[in-house]
């Protein structure tokens, strides 16, 4: 009997073994959504831009739901809305043409009866879905986040360096997958998310194929997807352009995520092109519950990325990072290579306490990754918890500053041709 797809990825990578063919294929769950259409517009949607659709939409997912399932279709026109929640055996289509418009007030995206002066609750996402199995989000059409608005009050409450920041700046993700198997995301546009566009919380097989996916450069947070203690994840042919991560995999994000302890593991990343972002490929920097056994392969980093490459942790942050793969990956125009930093801080993060066991970065593989940037990077360590076993295989990078290792041991770069410009290859700290 042959292994199933991801078992083969984690065996591959403990053998240093090719991929199997068979990640290729796309699974026999992706395959058959309802064949009953549920028009919005026939529960009296209205494509106007304008009028809020809410009630309209839900009431079709509903019905759907209740005769026993089909797939729900956004047909041309633009359709605003707030908060929808999908049911089990029910799909969603945006058909060309057709826009899902978030709404632009926070309390369209509110649970019924509570205000907006409720510190209480966050926000609900444009598109929900929780505990739910064969999920299939699909089209060639485009899911609008409606973001200028959130973006402009968040900019000016941080300039004002406002110490409500976050409260006043609740703003509703894309969409939210909790607990969900047998998920598809197929073919959309997704874009000017208020905030996170696409996040898989403890989800399992999961495939997000063809999918384009971006905002503004001036969209604080608007991360492209974010794997967030989910396992059996594919992600295949989509494009992002954000500013901020292209593509994070976390383990804990929010809530008790010591108590949690759940692993991001067994995610294949290809054949994806990340233009502008604060990273193309992140791992990190929630890395509590561990991540291992991730593949990135045949992938292009350009248009001023900040980092082709990004791990990231705080010292706060424990957990196991290993058995990570990038081959194949092609970069040109970026601002960092590679960026291995178990020490980062984001722009409005204070300090936080270091965890009684510090997070742990190893075994890491690097394979014909080449290309220009304007820094080789950085391998940053920690004292009490060093990053080790890292190796390089027909890698070449063409740089203007070169490569700085600090806290980093059993780093192989025989296997690393560096040009740099300007100072030293490799500065060891």
């Amino acid at each position: 009997m042959p292994l199933p797809p991801f078992r083969f990825l984690a065996l591959a990578l403990a053998a240093s073994l090719p991929l199997a063919t068979t990640l290729t294929a796309r699974p026999m769950w992706a395959q058959s959504a309802a064949l009953t259409l549920y028009p919005i517009t026939a529960q009296g949607a209205i494509g106007d831009g304008t009028t809020l659709n809410t009630r309209s939409i839900q009431a079709t997912i509903d019905a759907a739901a209740a005769a026993g399932g089909g797939t729900v279709v956004v047909p041309t026109g633009i359709f605003q809305t707030g908060a929808l929640f999908l049911k089990q055996g029910v799909a969603l289509r945006v058909d060309r043409g057709g826009v899902l418009l978030g709404s632009d007030r926070l309390e369209d995206y509110l649970p019924a009866g509570v205000s907006v002066a409720d510190r209480a609750y966050l926000p609900f996402a444009l598109i929900n879905a929780t505990d739910l199995a064969h999920v299939v989000v699909s089209g060639a059409g485009t899911i609008d986040g409606h973001g200028r608005r959130w973006w402009d009050e968040y900019w000016k409450l941080r300039n004002a360096k406002d110490p409500d920041l976050a409260f006043k700046t609740r703003r509703p993700r894309l969409l939210h997958f909790t607990s969900c198997r047998d998920l598809t995301l197929s073919g959309l546009e997704l874009c000017n998310e208020a905030v996170w566009c696409v996040h898989l919380q403890f989800c399992e097989n999961v495939l997000a194929e063809n999918l384009n996916i971006h905002a503004a450069h001036d969209a604080p947070s608007s991360d492209g997807i974010d794997i967030d203690s989910s396992r059996h994840v594919r992600i295949a042919g989509c494009t992002f352009d954000v500013d901020d991560d292209d593509i994070s995999i976390k383990a804990g994000h929010g809530g008790d995520p010591a108590r949690v302890n759940r692993p991001s593991e067994d995610i294949l990343i290809e054949h994806c092109h990340f233009a502008y972002g604060h990273g193309g490929i992140d791992i990190g920097s929630e890395t509590f519950g561990g991540i291992r056994h991730v593949v990135a392969q045949d992938c292009t980093v350009d248009s001023g990325n900040l980092a082709a490459i990004r791990f990231k942790t705080t010292p706060a942050r424990s957990g196991v990072v290993e058995d990570i793969v990038f081959r194949n990956i092609t970069m040109h125009h970026v601002r960092q290579a590679l960026e291995i930093n178990m020490d980062w801080r984001s722009g409005t993060s204070r300090p936080e306490a270091p965890a009684q066991v510090p997070p742990v970065f190893r075994n890491f593989r690097l394979i014909h990754v080449t290309g220009d940037a304007d820094s080789v990077g950085v391998f940053h360590g920690l004292a009490t918890s060093p990053l080790t076993d890292v190796t390089f295989t027909d890698c070449a990078i063409t740089a203007n500053k070169g490569l700085v290792l600090e806290h980093a041991r059993s780093v192989s770069l025989a296997g690393l041709a560096l040009t740099v410009k300007n100072g030293p290859a490799v500065t060891t700290r």
